[in-house]
C-alpha cells in the first residue's frame, strides 16, 4: 500500500504536499480509496440511507396492467367523433374490482382512479368535463377529449426487465417506495463503514469531567459523532488521547484493528507536541499533511496498518470549525466512497454577497454564511461574523457555507459568490 500512495502522488499534476489545492486534495483522496466489497442483506424498511449493492432490475411493469388516471368514464376512443355523442353507462370499475365484461360501441363504464381499464376501453372523460349524465348515461360534448386521453398503461413508470436503481446509490424514501411497487421485500446492501475517531491534547476535558485551568471541553468528538452518524457510518469513540507518544500509538493501533478508517482531531500540526506525523512514520504513511485552505490546512490523509490490517486516516485541525470543514469537504465523500457509495456532487448556488469580503488568492475559503431569498427570489447571503476557526458558534448560526474559490480575491459587496446550503448536509 506505502508504495501505491506513493505512485498517485506521480501521477497527480500539481501535486505539492507542502501545501496542497482543494481540488486537488480531492482529486488524490478519490484516486486511493478502494471501496470495501461486504455486502449484507436487510429488510426493505431497514435500507433508509444504506448503499445498493447490487442493480435493482424490475421484475414486474409498474403499473402492472392499463389503468385510468382519474375518476370518470371508460369508454373506446372510436367512440367520439366530430359532434356530440351519448354513451350507456354498464357497469362500475374501481381499484381492485375490476369491471370484467367487454365494453361494446357506445357504451362506457364508471370508474375510479386507478381501475383497471375494461376491456375494449382506451379513453377516460374525468367527471367534471362530461356534458351531462344520469344513472343510464353520459353526454359529451364536442372536442372536449382525445382519444387515448387519461390512460395510465402497463410499464409506463418501470417496464420490466429495465434497471430501476443502480448500484452504489444511497437509498432515499422515494427509492424503498418504488422497489416496493415492484414487491421486493429484502435487498443486498454494502455493510455499514466503521469509522473510529478521538481527540488529542492534553488540555480536553470530556464532559462530567472538571475543568481544569487551562483547560476546555472537548466538542470535537460530539461533532464528529453527529456527523458521521447523520451520514449513515458507524462511529466508533475511543475519547480523548493525552499527548503522549504511547498512550496515541496504543489508540491508533486499537483504532486500526476495528475500523475501516481512523479520524482525529488535532496533533497534525507542527508543533513540538504533536507526535502523529512521527507515528505515522511507523505505523504507515501520510499522502499529505497541508492543504490550502482556510479553514482547515493542518490536515493529513494517509493510511494505517496494524496487525496485518490496514484503515484510511484523517488527521483534521483541532479547531472546532476546521474540523467541521475538513470532514464535509474532504472526509465525508471519501468515506461514502469507501463504502462502495457513489458520491453526488453537494449543490453549489449563486448569492449576492450583502457585503464585502477579504480574499486573498493562493487558498480555498470556507466562511459561514446565512443565505436568505428575495421577493425575486434571488438569493444573497451575509457572513455569521467573526470567521475564527475556533468560533464553532458561527456553525449553527449559519445555514450554508460560502466558497470562494483558490484564485479569488477580495469580494465587493453585490457581487456574486458560490454557497453550499448546509439542508441535507449538517
Amino acid at each position: 500500500m506505502t508504495s501505491r500512495l506513493t505512485q498517485l502522488t506521480e501521477s497527480i499534476a500539481g501535486f505539492n504536499a507542502d501545501s496542497l489545492r482543494v481540488d486537488i486534495a480531492q482529486q488524490a483522496i478519490a484516486n486511493a480509496i478502494q471501496s470495501i466489497t461486504q455486502t449484507e442483506r436487510v429488510p426493505l424498511k431497514q435500507a433508509l440511507g444504506r448503499t445498493l449493492a447490487n442493480d435493482i432490475t424490475a421484475p414486474i411493469n409498474v403499473p402492472s396492467y392499463d389503468n385510468s388516471a382519474m375518476d370518470g368514464y371508460a369508454f373506446s376512443g372510436t367512440d367520439l367523433t366530430q359532434g356530440e355523442i351519448a354513451l350507456k353507462i354498464v357497469g362500475k370499475a374501481f381499484a381492485g374490482h375490476p369491471y370484467s365484461q367487454p365494453v361494446q360501441t357506445g357504451e362506457c363504464v364508471r370508474i375510479m382512479t386507478g381501475a383497471l381499464m375494461p376491456r375494449g376501453c382506451d379513453t377516460v372523460i374525468p367527471q367534471e368535463l362530461v356534458a351531462a349524465a344520469n344513472a343510464q348515461s353520459i353526454t359529451i360534448a364536442a372536442d372536449v377529449i382525445k382519444p387515448g386521453s387519461n390512460l395510465r398503461l402497463a410499464g409506463e413508470d418501470l417496464p420490466a426487465g429495465a434497471t430501476v436503481l443502480q448500484q452504489g446509490r444511497l437509498l432515499t424514501p422515494s427509492d424503498l417506495g418504488l422497489i416496493a411497487s415492484l414487491g421486493i421485500a429484502e435487498l443486498d446492501v454494502m455493510r455499514k463503514l466503521r469509522v473510529a475517531f478521538f481527540s488529542t491534547g492534553d488540555e480536553l476535558r470530556s464532559i462530567g469531567q472538571p475543568l481544569d485551568e487551562g483547560c476546555v471541553y472537548d466538542s470535537n468528538r460530539y461533532t464528529l459523532h453527529a456527523m458521521l452518524d447523520r451520514a449513515g457510518f458507524d462511529a466508533i469513540d475511543l475519547g480523548v488521547v493525552r499527548d503522549d507518544p504511547v498512550a496515541l500509538e496504543q489508540t491508533l493501533r486499537d483504532a486500526c484493528r476495528q475500523a475501516d478508517a481512523v479520524i482525529t482531531t488535532g496533533g497534525v500540526s507542527a508543533g513540538d507536541a504533536d507526535h502523529t506525523r512521527d507515528l505515522m512514520g511507523r505505523l504507515g504513511e501520510v499522502l499529505f499533511w497541508k492543504i490550502a485552505m482556510r479553514p482547515g490546512r493542518p490536515m493529513a490523509f494517509g493510511q494505517i496498518n496494524a496487525d496485518g490490517k490496514s484503515a484510511l486516516f484523517f488527521g483534521l485541525p483541532g479547531n472546532p470549525v476546521a474540523v467541521m470543514a475538513t470532514f464535509y469537504f474532504f472526509a465525508r465523500d471519501a468515506l461514502l466512497q469507501l463504502q462502495g457509495t457513489t458520491p453526488v456532487r453537494l449543490p453549489m448556488i449563486q448569492a449576492i454577497s450583502t457585503h464585502a469580503i477579504k480574499k486573498r488568492a493562493g487558498r480555498t475559503e470556507y466562511q459561514r454564511g446565512v443565505m436568505t431569498y428575495d421577493a425575486a427570489g434571488i438569493a444573497h447571503v451575509r457572513l455569521t461574523g467573526a470567521q475564527g476557526s475556533g468560533i464553532l458558534s458561527s456553525m449553527s448560526e449559519a445555514n450554508c457555507m460560502v466558497v470562494l474559490a483558490h484564485d479569488e480575491v477580495d469580494i465587493r459587496a453585490g457581487q456574486p459568490v458560490s454557497a453550499i446550503p448546509f439542508a441535507g448536509l449538517i
